[in-house]
Protein backbone atom coordinates (compact mmCIF):
# COMPACT_ATOMS: atom_id res chain seq x y z
CA UNK A 1 0.00 0.00 0.00
CA UNK A 2 1.58 3.55 -1.05
CA UNK A 3 0.77 5.63 2.41
CA UNK A 4 2.71 8.26 0.49
CA UNK A 5 0.54 8.47 -2.65
CA UNK A 6 -2.37 8.60 0.04
CA UNK A 7 -0.86 11.36 1.89
CA UNK A 8 -0.15 13.66 -1.51
CA UNK A 9 -3.80 13.56 -1.80
CA UNK A 10 -4.03 15.52 1.62
CA UNK A 11 -1.45 17.75 -0.28
CA UNK A 12 -3.42 18.35 -3.56
CA UNK A 13 -6.98 19.08 -1.67
CA UNK A 14 -5.29 21.60 0.55
CA UNK A 15 -3.42 23.76 -2.63
CA UNK A 16 -6.59 22.44 -4.48
CA UNK A 17 -8.81 25.68 -5.71
CA UNK A 18 -12.35 25.04 -4.77
CA UNK A 19 -14.43 27.62 -6.00
CA UNK A 20 -16.72 25.68 -7.59
CA UNK A 21 -17.55 22.17 -8.66
CA UNK A 22 -15.26 22.54 -11.89
CA UNK A 23 -12.15 23.13 -9.26
CA UNK A 24 -13.48 20.37 -7.58
CA UNK A 25 -13.14 18.14 -10.47
CA UNK A 26 -10.35 19.59 -11.70
CA UNK A 27 -8.47 18.70 -8.59
CA UNK A 28 -9.19 14.61 -9.29
CA UNK A 29 -7.83 14.25 -12.78
CA UNK A 30 -6.73 11.58 -14.03
CA UNK A 31 -5.85 9.64 -11.77
CA UNK A 32 -9.34 9.34 -9.54
CA UNK A 33 -11.56 9.76 -13.35
CA UNK A 34 -14.76 8.15 -11.29
CA UNK A 35 -14.31 10.22 -8.77
CA UNK A 36 -14.14 13.36 -11.38
CA UNK A 37 -17.96 11.69 -12.62
CA UNK A 38 -19.37 11.17 -9.64
CA UNK A 39 -18.77 14.22 -8.05
CA UNK A 40 -21.36 17.03 -6.97
CA UNK A 41 -22.44 20.10 -5.94
CA UNK A 42 -22.76 19.07 -2.68
CA UNK A 43 -18.92 17.34 -2.11
CA UNK A 44 -17.70 20.90 -2.80
CA UNK A 45 -18.53 22.13 0.85
CA UNK A 46 -17.44 19.14 2.21
CA UNK A 47 -14.25 18.82 0.53
CA UNK A 48 -13.63 22.91 1.62
CA UNK A 49 -14.14 22.12 5.32
CA UNK A 50 -11.81 19.03 4.94
CA UNK A 51 -9.47 21.45 2.92
CA UNK A 52 -9.66 24.28 5.95
CA UNK A 53 -9.07 21.61 8.59
CA UNK A 54 -6.19 19.67 6.58
CA UNK A 55 -4.17 23.00 6.10
CA UNK A 56 -4.62 23.31 9.61
CA UNK A 57 -2.71 20.51 10.40
CA UNK A 58 0.32 21.66 8.28
CA UNK A 59 -0.04 24.62 10.12
CA UNK A 60 0.38 23.09 13.46
CA UNK A 61 3.20 20.68 12.09
CA UNK A 62 5.30 23.30 10.92
CA UNK A 63 5.16 25.33 13.80
CA UNK A 64 5.77 22.79 16.17
CA UNK A 65 2.60 21.84 17.57
CA UNK A 66 2.73 18.37 16.88
CA UNK A 67 0.41 17.59 19.85
CA UNK A 68 -2.41 20.05 18.07
CA UNK A 69 -1.59 18.52 14.63
CA UNK A 70 -2.48 15.02 16.14
CA UNK A 71 -5.69 16.27 17.63
CA UNK A 72 -7.12 17.47 14.55
CA UNK A 73 -5.70 14.26 12.85
CA UNK A 74 -7.51 12.27 15.05
CA UNK A 75 -10.57 14.37 14.52
CA UNK A 76 -10.65 14.10 10.90
CA UNK A 77 -9.74 9.81 11.36
CA UNK A 78 -13.51 10.14 13.70
CA UNK A 79 -14.70 11.89 10.36
CA UNK A 80 -13.91 9.78 7.50
CA UNK A 81 -13.04 6.66 8.73
CA UNK A 82 -11.03 4.03 6.75
CA UNK A 83 -12.42 0.85 5.41
CA UNK A 84 -9.10 -1.51 3.85
CA UNK A 85 -10.10 -2.99 0.75
CA UNK A 86 -8.05 -5.31 -2.01
CA UNK A 87 -8.38 -3.73 -5.36
CA UNK A 88 -7.61 -5.39 -8.88
CA UNK A 89 -8.02 -5.45 -12.38
CA UNK A 90 -7.35 -8.52 -13.06
CA UNK A 91 -5.66 -11.92 -10.57
CA UNK A 92 -2.13 -10.33 -11.27
CA UNK A 93 -2.84 -7.19 -10.42
CA UNK A 94 -4.36 -7.43 -6.34
CA UNK A 95 -3.53 -4.24 -4.03
CA UNK A 96 -5.09 -2.66 -1.32
CA UNK A 97 -6.71 0.28 -0.91
CA UNK A 98 -7.74 2.38 1.73
CA UNK A 99 -11.50 3.57 1.38
CA UNK A 100 -14.59 4.90 3.37
CA UNK A 101 -17.35 2.75 4.54
CA UNK A 102 -19.39 5.38 3.00
CA UNK A 103 -20.31 5.89 -0.50
CA UNK A 104 -20.05 9.38 -1.68
CA UNK A 105 -16.88 11.02 -3.14
CA UNK A 106 -16.00 12.96 -0.90
CA UNK A 107 -15.91 9.87 1.97
CA UNK A 108 -13.84 8.11 -0.43
CA UNK A 109 -11.64 10.23 -0.71
CA UNK A 110 -11.09 11.80 2.44
CA UNK A 111 -10.54 8.64 4.48
CA UNK A 112 -7.51 8.33 2.32
CA UNK A 113 -5.84 11.35 2.22
CA UNK A 114 -6.63 11.57 6.05
CA UNK A 115 -5.20 8.16 6.75
CA UNK A 116 -1.90 8.78 4.26
CA UNK A 117 -1.55 11.83 5.90
CA UNK A 118 -1.46 10.35 9.54
CA UNK A 119 0.89 7.44 8.38
CA UNK A 120 3.35 10.56 7.04
CA UNK A 121 2.91 11.91 10.38
CA UNK A 122 3.68 8.96 12.32
CA UNK A 123 6.42 7.50 10.04
CA UNK A 124 8.22 11.13 9.22
CA UNK A 125 7.03 13.04 12.16
CA UNK A 126 5.95 16.91 11.74
CA UNK A 127 9.29 18.33 10.47
CA UNK A 128 8.23 16.94 7.19
CA UNK A 129 5.27 18.99 6.76
CA UNK A 130 5.72 22.01 5.23
CA UNK A 131 4.13 25.43 3.29
CA UNK A 132 6.06 27.17 1.38
CA UNK A 133 8.17 29.75 2.02
CA UNK A 134 7.06 32.26 -0.91
CA UNK A 135 5.28 34.55 -0.08
CA UNK A 136 3.07 34.57 -2.67
CA UNK A 137 2.24 31.69 -2.50
CA UNK A 138 1.25 29.66 0.49
CA UNK A 139 0.99 25.82 -0.67
CA UNK A 140 2.13 22.91 1.13
CA UNK A 141 4.26 20.13 0.67
CA UNK A 142 5.37 17.16 2.05
CA UNK A 143 9.80 17.45 2.49
CA UNK A 144 10.84 13.94 0.74
CA UNK A 145 14.28 15.63 0.59
CA UNK A 146 17.25 13.62 2.24
CA UNK A 147 18.39 16.20 4.74
CA UNK A 148 14.91 17.64 6.27
CA UNK A 149 15.67 21.05 4.26
CA UNK A 150 13.18 21.31 1.61
CA UNK A 151 11.29 25.59 1.93
CA UNK A 152 9.19 25.72 -0.83
CA UNK A 153 6.20 23.83 -2.67
CA UNK A 154 8.40 23.57 -6.18
CA UNK A 155 11.28 24.45 -7.80
CA UNK A 156 9.15 27.36 -9.37
CA UNK A 157 8.58 29.23 -6.10
CA UNK A 158 12.38 28.84 -5.00
CA UNK A 159 13.47 30.30 -8.15
CA UNK A 160 11.15 33.45 -7.86
CA UNK A 161 12.19 33.67 -4.12
CA UNK A 162 15.55 33.85 -5.01
CA UNK A 163 15.32 35.67 -8.31
CA UNK A 164 13.43 38.22 -5.51
CA UNK A 165 16.01 38.21 -2.94
CA UNK A 166 18.94 38.63 -5.44
CA UNK A 167 17.66 41.88 -7.01
CA UNK A 168 16.79 42.76 -3.68
CA UNK A 169 20.46 42.90 -2.59
CA UNK A 170 21.47 44.07 -5.88
CA UNK A 171 18.33 47.00 -5.28
CA UNK A 172 20.44 47.55 -1.69
CA UNK A 173 23.68 47.43 -2.92
CA UNK A 174 23.01 50.17 -5.69
CA UNK A 175 21.75 52.48 -3.17
CA UNK A 176 24.34 52.24 -0.47
CA UNK A 177 27.10 55.25 -0.68
CA UNK A 178 30.48 53.84 -1.41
Amino acid sequence: MDFDAYARTAVDLVNARLDDLGGLRAMFGDEHQWMRDEAAEKDVAIFRRAQKRLREVFQHGTSGRDGEAVNELNALLAAFPVQPRISGHDASDWHMHVTSRGASVSAEYLAGAVWGLSVWLCEYGSARFGICADERCGNVYLDTSSNNCRRFCSERCATRSHVAAHRARKRAASLTPA
